[in-house]
């Protein structure tokens, strides 16, 4: 069994009329622009849903959220205090304190208000409803608390009818007093669509009352690595075998990117079983992604089981590393997305970052769907085969504007990529560039 669909002819082969067999046309390079542009359109937000608000948390509003009501919902003290009449305090000192009378205790939930008269205080907490004929609040700090005895310490005593309160300062009109509607007006839009849903985000959605809300959804995302010689990390890795990291690679970069990923362990070169394991994740798969098997190995059940789907399109690219790529769906043109990446683990997390992360971004509906792109001086000289487009791994400096290269161009360095924090580009058309050179840096961790 061979992963290649190419064939040969023999070059003195005759066609029925004795003429020679034309040589085979060379298989066609896809520069890395095209296949990005290929994939991506084939590729758009996911339909609309509405999810409770905690299972919204990184999605990307479907609708402008207009507010119900007011908020705050009612005029409420934003401290611990009395409130009062401000007249009664206008001529309020220390020496010559304004005593009032208390007729009631305000607690945050209050129902039922008393009302302040001349003369008159009421005691309210933090966020209690301002009483009716109350027109500021003076925080306990400034009245003796009720206690008779100068300035209260933060505290005040248990209300009881006719209690006397004292306060030693005037309190202006409104004083102290969230008013209704100063945060949100009812009417207005609190959130426009595309909005990313974080925590602050959802707290204002609750504050207004919404329960649920209309989101385009995190794709779901299944993660496989193929090949017999993974073995999964803990195991006792035998003759001839490696751990599995590029599932544990790729899972974490699809979370990071916005999607709900699942990873499933190694699948072995057996074609039976690697179409099973497809058949059983379809049904929770917004889009697959796999590593390995995309090459020419003789070996590689990958091509064999994806061709058999129908749909699914194996290319070479001109790009160092990450050259073989496989882009389409299982299940015809409504089928489910899927991206075959090659099981060098630089070579995959490399095109995951090229290929995979903008399609999730795009089904997300998120604008930024590309890294951002900088141009950094690298004090290295660099060299890259001719007629592909090279990525390298380096550490970028904002500060200085400067990118090093972090380890070598070979796709197995997963040490030096784990201290890469940028992609260093090498256009097709470059095989040289001297020290002191300014290159496209794609930025990792922005």
């Amino acid at each position: 069994m061979t992963g290649s669909t190419e064939h040969t002819t023999s070059p003195t082969a005759a066609c029925c009329d004795g003429a020679a067999d034309p040589a085979p046309a060379a298989p066609r390079l896809w520069t890395v622009d095209e296949h990005l542009a290929d994939v991506l359109s084939s590729v758009g937000p996911l339909p609309a849903i509405e999810l409770q608000l905690l299972d919204s948390r990184g999605c990307r509003l479907d609708e402008d959220v207009l507010a119900g009501g007011d908020l705050p919902p009612f005029d409420n003290s934003s401290m611990d205090g009395y409130a009062v009449r401000t007249a009664d305090t206008a001529r309020a000192t220390a020496e010559y304190p304004s005593v009032l009378v208390v007729v009631g205790d305000i607690a945050a939930g209050a129902g039922e208000l008393p009302r302040v008269g001349p003369g008159q205080a009421a005691r309210i907490m933090t966020g209690a409803p301002v009483p009716p004929g109350a027109e500021a609040v003076a925080p306990v700090e400034w009245t003796d608390g009720g206690t008779g005895t100068g300035v209260a310490a933060d505290a005040m005593t248990a209300a009881v009818e006719d209690e006397e309160v004292r306060v030693l300062r005037p309190v202006a009109e409104g004083a102290h007093i969230r008013r209704r509607g100063s945060d949100v007006a009812a009417g207005s839009r609190v959130l426009e669509a595309g909005t990313r849903l974080g925590p602050t985000q959802l707290g204002l959605l609750a504050a207004i009352g919404r329960a649920t809300v209309k989101v385009c959804p995190r794709p779901r995302v299944v993660v496989l690595s193929t090949g017999s010689e993974l073995v999964q990390p803990g195991e006792t890795v035998g003759p001839g075998q490696i751990p599995d990291s590029n599932s544990f690679t790729l899972t974490a970069a699809a979370q990071e990117a916005g999607a709900i990923a699942y990873r499933v362990g190694g699948v072995p070169d057996d074609a039976a079983r690697l179409r099973a394991v497809l058949e059983d994740q379809l049904g929770r798969a917004d889009l697959i992604v796999t590593s390995g098997g995309v090459s020419v190995g003789a070996y590689d059940v990958v091509k064999e089981v994806f061709e058999s789907y129908g749909g699914v399109d194996f290319r070479r690219l001109k790009m160092q590393p990450g050259k073989p790529q496989g882009f389409g769906r299982i299940g015809g043109a409504a089928g489910v997305p899927l991206l075959a990446l090659p099981g060098n683990p630089v070579s995959a997390y490399i095109s995951f970052e090229l290929f995979v992360r903008p399609v999730i971004r795009t089904m997300l509906g998120a604008a930024d769907v590309h890294r951002p792109v900088v141009r950094a001086l690298c004090p290295a000289a660099l060299r890259s085969p001719a007629g592909r487009r090279q990525f390298l791994r380096g550490r970028y400096s904002a500060a200085d504007g400067t990118v090093e290269p972090v380890g070598g161009a070979e796709s197995h360095l997963v040490g030096a990529l784990a201290r890469a924090n940028c992609l260093i580009t090498v256009p097709e058309d470059v095989t040289e560039l001297p020290a002191s050179s300014e290159v496209d840096v794609v930025l990792l961790d922005s």
